[in-house]
């Protein structure tokens, strides 16, 4: 199948589940304007031939926009969520980081219209310009909720005929239309390499380089020719109207991505392969210009088969780059650049076996930049490495769903835009038979710049690094490992069961993390689940370290374990009836505000529905009952952080059928969780529906509980604990 699942991101809200929401990603190495974004992107990503420049940190005539993060903005699309806005006449000026011959411009122009950027080079004209274009953006995905108009840039490339040297000038200058640039790539390109000794060329077999004639054929006649050896695809333009399959045994080779390019939208499509296919050193540049879900444009459908290799390519305006099926073990795909795809960069949508994707360099995609989803067959050790992917559309820059054994290793993923985050570890299944994550998942290394977004559906932020127990808990063991976070306009870390329906996020180590400057927290914890954080430190928090808020209401506790080396992060948001903003810090609680009201609760057991949750739900109407004869019984609930309660109320439905009772109980506090001391010794506290159903307990000055738990020796109502609401106020 195609990219055509439908993906539901619901995140803690009471409203219907949401429509299908897909994610884009783009990937690109970015020179950052800021020296401490630069340092953070260099730790990770692809080893790459080019050095990419912000336009806003050029000398330029036009005007900078930015930064924003508001969906459907320029500004947000953009790398580093700036760019420079040129009229006709205006230039943005570059100083050459590097000995090159080459440029490629992310850029955009307004809907409808098309145009040249005039390049120069130390003030003089060249003879060749760069065609500017919107037929390949403003893509419209009505389909998937919470879309906007999105791929509002592209990208344009030219060999310039000359070389450069470090310190001269190049300058771009919009001619007739008004040009948004965002980021120029300076590349030295090498010359177009030789026909290897017994290579079949496809020229040799009828292909027209100059792009004009239909050139299918011709491939096909050379790979029927070639089995066991190489095609040969010399530098020129080639031209295929419909896709090619059989291809197995077979080396598939061009003169450099640069030289030899494929005009196609549609490369390879099989659904099998003997395998042994090796595709290197050409570009592939197809027509897509609009994400039809039910047509595989892709560079790649299907399969290669077992021990095949993908490398050097230049692979553009497609829907996808390689959505592969079928039997693709121990694939290498890497040292490639894919752009422009109006869905995923990659997807190894199940049966990948030993899969190994490296190197690679994505940028401006419509989807998942790169994907493993465990449909009808496990992911299984396989792994995503050294990748740099920037600029996503709609969703994430490396998503696994479900698969055995997977990793997730030295990636720099930047500037996620809406509906996702830099990297997702997810059960989020879209079809049966899904296989949900297993074994043990590695997220080593990795790097993320301003990744995380807002969800629009649910207005809730998504995290830099998100761990979803969508459709299932968190069985397999996550270990996250040597993280550097830096500019998430919201959380570092997110731990959710996207669905609203609180499966466990659990079995999670975060050790030795770096984050500089979380918008809102470093930990937002939606779900059930626990994890171990050690060695994590932040800086720049801009509301408080954790939001520890599962929902439902009640389902249960996030746990959190220090596991020490923490600092910068130890506070906790005040309440969970509100979304920390970006800096907005922690707000003092207000004293009379009910300290208890949607905060996790446990207890040492519970009778049928009335679990511990209700009494901390704000509805005096539903009730905690604990198991019956069997006192003592405790209940207790985590209020987030140390607070100077100074007051209880315990309640009881106000229902006349709730006959008068004493229930015999202690108030004990605890800092963290494990060690509790008495604030209120055990004494018999009246309920009477007459009044309400409703006791009041004082705690003593200075105590600062984080942890409030009642002890319940007896009743003589009924023989179990029963509360219907616990409140805790400061006054």
């Amino acid at each position: 199948m195609h990219s055509s699942r439908s993906r539901h991101v619901r995140l803690m809200s009471s409203t219907p589940a949401a429509a299908a929401v897909a994610v884009a990603l783009a990937a690109g190495m970015l020179t950052a304007t800021a020296p401490t974004t630069h340092a953070a992107a260099a730790a990770a990503g692809a080893d790459l031939p080019l050095t990419s420049v912000e336009a806003e940190s050029a000398t330029t005539t036009g005007t900078k926009i930015g930064p924003d993060h508001t969906q459907g903005t320029h500004a947000s699309e953009a790398s580093g969520r700036q760019a420079v806005r040129l009229a006709a006449g205006q230039r943005v000026e570059f100083t050459a980081p590097r000995t090159l011959n080459a440029v490629n411009v992310a850029y955009s122009v307004p809907d409808g219209q098309s145009g040249t950027l005039a390049v120069y080079v130390n003030g003089q004209k060249l003879a060749k310009s760069l065609a500017v274009t919107s037929k390949y953006s403003y893509v419209d995905t009505p389909w998937i909720q919470g879309s906007k108009t999105h791929h509002l840039f592209d990208n344009t490339r030219l060999l310039l005929g000359q070389t450069v040297q470090p310190g001269d000038k190049v300058a771009f200058e919009a001619v007739s239309t008004q040009v948004t640039v965002d980021v120029a790539d300076f590349e030295q390109v090498a010359g177009a390499a030789t026909k290897p000794a017994g290579a079949v060329s496809v020229t040799d077999k009828g292909a027209d380089p100059t792009g004009q004639g239909d050139s299918t054929q011709a491939f096909r006649d050379a790979i029927a020719a070639a089995q066991g050896g190489v095609v040969w695809i010399p530098p020129g333009d080639f031209r295929i109207t419909s896709s090619l399959n059989g291809v197995s045994n077979v080396t598939v080779q061009g003169a450099g991505s640069w030289h030899s390019v494929v005009r196609t939208s549609r490369f390879i499509d099989q659904t099998s392969s003997s395998g042994g296919v090796h595709l290197k050193d050409f570009a592939v540049v197809g027509e897509v210009t609009e994400r039809v879900d039910s047509n595989p444009d892709n560079f790649v459908n299907g399969t290669l088969g077992p021990g095949s290799s993908v490398s050097g390519m230049w692979l553009q305006h497609l829907k996808v780059g390689l959505w592969l099926t079928g039997n693709n073990d121990n694939l290498v795909v890497e040292n490639s650049r894919f752009l422009d795809m109006t869905a995923d960069g990659l997807n190894l949508n199940g049966n990948a076996r030993g899969v190994r994707v490296r190197n690679n360099f994505l940028r401006n995609t419509g989807d998942d930049a790169l994907a493993m989803w465990s449909l009808y067959s496990p992911d299984t050790n396989s792994s995503f490495e050294n990748n740099t992917i920037s600029q996503p559309n709609l969703a994430n820059g490396i998503a696994i769903y479900g698969g055995t054994d997977i990793t997730v290793k030295n990636n720099l993923v930047a500037d996620t835009n809406a509906l996702g985050s830099g990297i997702a570890i997810s059960n989020q299944k879209f079809l049966d038979p899904f296989h949900p994550l297993a074994g043990t998942i590695t997220v080593s290394g990795n790097t993320l710049v301003r990744t995380g977004a807002m969800n629009p559906n649910w207005q809730h932020p998504m995290g830099a690094l998100r761990v979803d127990s969508y459709d299932s808990a968190i069985e397999a063991t996550v270990n996250i490992t040597g993280t550097t976070i830096t500019d998430s306009p919201y959380s570092a870390f997110e731990f959710v069961s996207g669905s609203g329906r609180g499966y466990a996020a659990k079995n999670v180590t975060v050790d030795g993390a770096t984050v500089n400057k979380a918008g809102t927290v470093v930990v937002q914890a939606e779900t059930q689940g626990a994890a171990k954080f050690s060695n994590v430190q932040a800086t720049g928090v801009g509301a408080a370290g954790v939001y520890n808020c599962p929902y439902p209401t009640g389902s249960g506790t996030f746990t959190l374990t220090n596991g020490g080396g923490n600092s910068g992060w130890d506070s906790t948001w005040s309440d969970c009836s509100t979304w920390p903003q970006p800096g907005s810090g922690n707000p003092d609680p207000d004293p009379t505000r009910n300290l208890v009201k949607g905060r996790p609760a446990t207890a040492t057991g519970s009778t049928d529905v009335y679990t511990p949750g209700k009494a901390a739900d704000g509805d005096a109407q539903t009730y905690w009952e604990s198991t019956n004869n069997a006192f003592p019984q405790a209940w207790t609930v985590d209020l987030g952080s140390a607070e100077s309660v100074r007051r209880l109320v315990l309640k009881l439905p106000p229902l006349a059928a709730w006959q008068t009772r004493t229930q015999t109980l202690s108030v004990q506090g605890s800092t963290d969780g494990s060690t509790y001391s008495t604030l209120v010794a055990s004494k018999g506290y009246r309920f009477d529906p007459a009044t309400g159903n409703t006791v009041t307990v004082t705690l003593p000055d200075g105590a600062r509980p984080r942890y409030l738990r009642l002890n319940v020796t007896a009743n003589t109502g009924w023989p179990a604990g029963q509360f219907s609401e616990v409140e805790a106020y400061l006054n």
